[in-house]
């Protein structure tokens, strides 16, 4: 059995639940919302209607709050011209219209950004609530799922590429990467398992790293295109200014508005399942479509207004559903209303928080939009959305995991001593370690000199020609050293991490651990004024694992909701980074980007040599604990007959992976997917009965050094980041894993 079944078809008909046996569900009357909707409104008891709620006084009231918001924003800004002067502009009393300053003030600043701000937050609002119905997910978001980040891409393509700088360019590259993003997120949605909110969501994390990964490529390169991407990747409405872009615009976002208005009907009949949904006469193919096009045409036009947004979907659907219930238009009128009030509620707040600076809108809407989805994860009614842990409903704890019959161990004895080495995992470490030396090899091999293999492999161990050897060992070995070490502590923190929490997701990058050191790297050099020291990342990463920790109420227990607060975390921390960048001059920028896109350049043994130390002391230390963290992957109280404390275990394992995650973000920024693949990739040849703390160090390194040998020659005269070349193929490799047979949780 799958886990999207155990989670899903398993949780929905509970003795417990509201919700009525599945036969009774063609005998009632009238539209039914789905399965994993009732328990969030249906209080009447079994087999009864949902109660109505009135929405035209929500409505009204969000009517409102939008006009008191689009007032005050027209009252605050630049110009020093406060309301009194704003309300004779719009009335033109007096002939206030004929003053200049007052006309470029009011006329061409603030009024265009005003509706601006309700349009783009309406679009967004529309497009989630238009996601959240398709996909029956109330995590559905045009952010979350990588059609803000396909979107991005396409901007990015553009000016980097096209030198793209007019409005209708930017639309119509934003088109093309929303479609793409869109497609992907409905395929997913319809694949296997997918539809699963938290696959989803995990899914559309995959898809948006991709994306961001080609999005540096393009621009980590390219001191131009970064400059006006660093800026505009914020999210802001400060370069409002007229109509021009707007009224060019407006066109496309009336067609999406259009659309998501067209398409209320056929969703609200896809909600009842896609038999009843074609016994009423609509298409379900044909309302996935136009949904996916009504998506993307919103989406676009708003990142083409404002840039890439997050979270507002997201909250916007979120208060919509909460005061409303799921109903498919009071839902999207409502998310568009909120989702215009709260963009304009933050853009207000951007223009006042830092004056005389502007905080960039998304910020802000990230620090709300982030608690809402943790509201959401930790509300009651996850379980019925499948958000506690499927790995609890997939089987009995104990069947679950047990591993299986180990093969056996290769015996060695000296006199009265002897040792039990597991045969497979050895024979698995021993490949490695050649694969590992070779990789060296070709990574010191790599460059602009006339060396041959041979002589590079005799320069690596001291031997050849000295100025072979100074070359190799000087300048090329020095960061393949840090690149092995930090390789070795992500693999290791990732093999940790997945077997504490039992879950093959939960790695440092997806529990928000490398986006917090990162932060905290950034914001020790912003301090100091000198690049940040090493101890700042683990500091930063010990911070970040333990609000995740404590919000999502355990990291052993519910395995996937830790993980959508984990993206919420990382979300918080990038927007720290963004911003730190953004607050630099370019250069300074520029270098530290590349640095946080995860990066080998320039490291030498002396960057290497904390790490190093690190791993000599925690390697062991992680050998001894694997022992006792591998009954854990037992029921607890299993765990507890046989001797071992599971929370403290649990602690050890968690400092240990929250050290050594942090020690390799500190040398070489996040590089992501290398703790993710790693311990899988090891698991595999190890084999399934041991915990592969050995092989999994030893995978990192060699995916590490792999990835940056490839970022060196793989466009000649460009370096790209190792941590950029690992995100775009990590992506493709976390929806294989999570969608695939052998995705479930380990």
């Amino acid at each position: 059995m799958t886990l999207s079944q155990a989670g899903v078809h398993e949780a929905s008909p509970a003795p417990a639940s509201n919700a009525p046996p599945p036969g009774d569900a063609p005998r009632r009357s009238g539209p039914r919302r789905p399965e994993t909707d009732q328990p969030e409104t249906d209080r009447s008891g079994p087999g009864q209607p949902e109660p109505r709620r009135p929405a035209w006084p929500v409505a009204v009231g969000a009517v409102v709050l939008l006009l008191a918001l689009a007032a005050l924003s027209l009252s605050v800004g630049a110009g020093e011209v406060g309301p009194g002067r704003v309300l004779d502009y719009l009335l033109n009393r007096d002939g206030a219209r004929a003053d200049g300053r007052l006309a470029l003030v009011v006329g061409d600043l603030r009024l265009p950004r005003t509706v601006t701000a309700l349009l783009v937050g309406a679009a967004l609002g529309v497009a989630g609530a238009q996601l959240q119905s398709v996909t029956r997910n109330p995590l559905a978001e045009t952010g979350l799922l990588g059609v803000n980040a396909g979107a991005s891409l396409g901007v990015v393509l553009g000016i980097a590429v096209l030198g793209v700088q007019t409005s209708y360019g930017y639309l119509a590259f934003a088109f093309g990467g929303a479609v793409l993003a869109s497609t992907l997120v409905l395929l997913i949605a319809g694949s296997r398992g997918g539809g699963s909110p938290m696959r989803l969501v995990l899914g559309g994390s995959a898809v948006g790293a991709t994306f961001g990964g080609l999005t540096g490529v393009l621009i980590v390169n390219s001191p131009e295109a970064y400059d006006r991407y660093r800026v505009w990747v914020l999210g802001s409405l400060s370069g409002v200014e007229g109509w021009t872009t707007l009224r060019q615009l407006a066109p496309v976002l009336g067609a999406g508005f259009l659309l998501a208005l067209l398409t209320t009907r056929p969703l609200t009949a896809l909600a009842l399942g896609d038999d009843l949904a074609r016994g009423l006469g609509h298409r379900p193919g044909a309302t996935r479509a136009a949904v996916a096009t009504a998506v993307t045409l919103l989406t676009a036009s708003a990142v083409a207004l404002a840039g890439p947004v997050s979270f507002l979907g997201l909250l916007a659907g979120f208060l919509a559903r909460a005061v409303a219930g799921p109903r498919v238009g009071r839902l999207t009128l409502l998310a568009g209303l909120f989702g215009a009030a709260v963009l304009i509620g933050a853009d207000v707040l951007a223009r006042v928080v830092a004056r005389p600076f502007e905080a960039p809108v998304s910020v802000i809407v990230a620090l709300v939009g982030a608690p809402a989805l943790i509201a959401i994860v930790r509300s009651r009614r996850s379980a019925a959305l499948a958000m506690s842990d499927p790995a609890e409903a997939a089987a009995p704890p104990a069947r679950r995991a047990e591993p299986p019959a180990p093969k056996p161990d290769l015996a060695l004895r000296y006199g009265a001593w002897s040792l039990l080495l597991p045969r497979r995992a050895l024979l698995a470490s021993l490949g490695l370690t050649a694969a590992l030396l070779a990789a060296v090899v070709v990574s010191a091999h790599a460059g602009q000199s006339e060396l041959d293999l041979g002589r590079t492999f005799q320069a690596v161990f001291g031997y050849g020609d000295r100025l072979d050897v100074l070359l190799v060992q000087k300048f090329r070995l020095g960061r393949i050293v840090a690149g092995l070490a930090a390789g070795a502590a992500l693999g290791l923190a990732g093999c940790l991490t997945q077997t504490l929490a039992r879950n093959r997701l939960a790695t440092p990058e997806l529990l928000g651990v490398n986006d917090g050191a990162t932060a905290a790297v950034l914001v020790s050099a912003t301090v100091s004024g000198t690049f940040g020291t090493w101890w700042a990342g683990p500091l930063g990463a010990l911070v970040a694992v333990l609000v995740v920790t404590l919000v999502s109420g355990g990291l052993g227990a519910r395995g996937y909701r830790v993980l959508v607060v984990g993206l919420a975390m990382s979300a918080l921390a990038s927007a720290v980074v963004q911003v730190a960048l953004a607050r630099r001059s370019l250069n300074s920028a520029g270098s530290l980007y590349v640095w946080t896109s995860g990066s080998l350049n320039g490291r030498d043994y002396a960057i290497a040599a904390p790490v190093l130390t690190g791993l000599a002391v925690l390697v062991p230390l992680a050998l001894v604990v694997a022992r006792r963290l591998a009954v854990l992957r037992f029921d607890d109280d299993v765990a507890s007959a046989l001797g071992v404390d599971p929370g403290r275990v649990r602690l050890a394992c968690l400092l240990l992976a929250v050290a050594l995650a942090g020690l390799a973000v500190g040398v070489c920024g996040p590089v992501g997917f290398v703790a993710l693949a790693a311990p899988v990739v090891a698991g595999r040849l190890a084999g399934p009965a041991r915990v592969p703390v050995l092989g999994s160090a030893l995978t990192g390194a060699l995916l590490v050094v792999l990835a940056d040998t490839l970022g060196r020659v793989l466009i000649g005269g460009v370096e790209i980041p190792v941590g950029i070349v690992t995100t775009v193929l990590g992506g493709p490799f976390l929806l294989w894993v999570l969608l695939g047979r052998k995705g479930r949780p380990a």
